[in-house]
């Protein structure tokens, strides 16, 4: 399970360190892709494969799925760690999350979500007011 927050630098070109904890449970071949709320979702290649399943499963007769999967799949990326743990982000990935220098990788369950900094830090700050009131909604429909 992928968990905690960690701040790395996304160097000129365009490479991101990731987190020993990561890179030991993620392997050396990746999948990136644009993620919800303007961030990158960022897969091992087994976690992706079931991601994907999941989709393909899905009618393409619903214009929302058609949609969904367009969002997922033409964004996607497979990427390698380097020899140092390096992973590079594709510019168009880059380009879609903002991304500047300082990077926040978060690890949420079955991803690594990776976010610029100071859209981390507003969208951090947006959630933690909201907690109480997502734990209730979630109690009213029996997951806490």
């Amino acid at each position: 399970m992928l968990l905690g927050e960690y701040t790395h630098t996304l160097d000129e070109k365009k490479r991101l360190m990731l987190p020993k904890k990561f890179k030991d449970s993620l392997g050396k071949k990746l999948v990136i892709t644009r993620g919800l709320d303007n961030c990158l979702f960022l897969y091992s290649d087994k976690e992706w494969a079931e991601i994907a399943k999941r989709l393909r499963e899905l009618s393409f007769a619903q214009a929302d799925t058609r949609g969904f999967n367009r969002f997922m799949f033409s964004g996607a990326a497979e990427v390698t760690l380097d020899s140092t743990g390096r992973v590079l982000i594709p510019e168009h990935l880059k380009k879609f999350a903002a991304l500047k220098t300082k990077v926040v990788l978060a690890g949420v369950s079955d991803r690594v979500e990776i976010w610029d900094e100071k859209r981390w830090l507003s969208y951090q700050e947006h959630i933690e007011k909201q907690g109480d009131a997502m734990a209730e909604k979630l109690g009213e429909i029996g997951v806490l």
